[in-house]
């Protein structure tokens, strides 16, 4: 099967499920967006990768990044390879000095450790054909609506942009010091705004 490139183009809130997040898949150099919706915690791990933040102390896809240097097996790419009642199923092709296995893998662990390791993310065009949507030129939707709203953090956009830059600081060290990166990135955009 022909394998298809595709790129993190969103992560926001699901407005299909409570307490979740919707990560937004694009086809690299076409108008198809797969959106999956993943867990706050997964959705977390792939924001602080994005952002290139850097955690206090490791968050586990760190962790394995680091095992899997520290034993010279490279993540050449990530295959999201089945979709069945929903869920999507991916593997991880890795690389060491002897051998490539695939590994069994939650898809938002997948994205997780794609981000670090900056490898490609493929699927099959019956996973984009089943679950993907179709988006115009022009980046209006054109067949169904994408289940994701707003860009995380954007919930208290509001309430962030009424802070001063010193209470903009504050907060953003006392969401670092919980480990709060998603709120934390809100933050930031906001106090980078008005530099």
């Amino acid at each position: 099967m022909k394998k298809i490139e595709l790129e993190i183009v969103a992560l926001s809130h699901s407005i299909t499920q409570t307490h979740s997040y919707a990560v937004v898949l694009g086809e690299v150099n076409g108008l198809r967006r797969l959106p999956i919706v993943i867990g706050g915690f997964e959705a977390q791990a792939i924001a602080v990768a994005l952002e290139r933040m850097q955690p206090s102390r490791p968050l586990t896809h760190d962790l394995m990044k680091n095992f899997m240097n520290a034993f010279n097996v490279e993540l050449m790419e990530i295959i999201i390879n089945d979709l069945q009642e929903g869920i999507f199923y991916s593997r991880l092709v890795c690389v060491s000095e002897h051998d490539t296995v695939e590994i069994d893998s939650r898809t938002s662990d997948a994205l997780a450790l794609a981000v670090r390791f900056g490898c490609p993310i493929y699927t099959y065009e019956h996973i984009l054909e089943s679950a993907g949507i179709l988006m115009e030129d022009n980046n209006k939707k054109k067949s169904a609506e994408i289940p994701v709203d707003e860009p995380i953090g954007s919930a208290s956009h509001e309430e962030l942009g009424k802070m001063s830059l010193e209470e903009l600081n504050t907060l953003l060290n006392e969401v670092l010091d919980q480990e709060d990166y998603i709120r934390a990135i809100a933050i930031r955009d906001e106090i980078n705004k008005r530099k």
